[in-house]
């Protein structure tokens, strides 16, 4: 894996986008997939920056969700804004990882993405309704660094 453009073919990252739509079609919650080819730091710290750099800490509830993967790296971390950090499980986030790591290991890297995209949309269902006037607040697309 040497791009970028080699982690998902383009009907698999169709897939994705309608995996988030699908995802907060239940919720008031946002979720983004940003892809890079490699990290120097930490995963979760650079998730924590690209969520920044994103303006995903702009969302009204605070309830937006980063899956970050550094492709090259081979290394991917999720993080959780304050609204939903709050209210999950300690251990919610690493059991979304565990779910998506083994099919990573696998070389099913859409099928990581779409499985940790719907554990992470159930919890905003859970926590984060739908209700009448709530707007997609961010992009559902994949956004893609260097």
């Amino acid at each position: 894996m040497s791009k970028v453009e080699d982690f998902l073919t383009k009907a698999e990252e169709a897939e994705i986008v309608e995996a988030i739509r699908l995802a907060e079609k239940n919720t008031s919650g946002e979720i983004r997939v940003h892809l890079e080819k490699k990290t120097s730091i930490a995963p979760i710290e650079r998730a924590v920056e690209v969520f920044h750099e994103l303006q995903m800490d702009q969302t009204q509830l605070r309830n937006g969700v980063i899956i970050y993967v550094a492709v090259n790296s081979k290394q991917f971390a999720i993080y959780g804004d304050k609204g939903i950090n709050d209210v999950v499980a300690d251990d919610f986030w690493n059991s979304t990882k565990d779910i998506m790591l083994e099919h990573f290991k696998n070389g099913r890297n859409k099928q990581a993405l779409v499985d940790g995209i719907e554990h992470a949309g159930e919890q905003l269902k859970k926590y984060f309704p739908h209700y009448d006037g709530n707007t997609n607040e961010l992009s559902n697309e994949i956004s893609k660094g260097e």
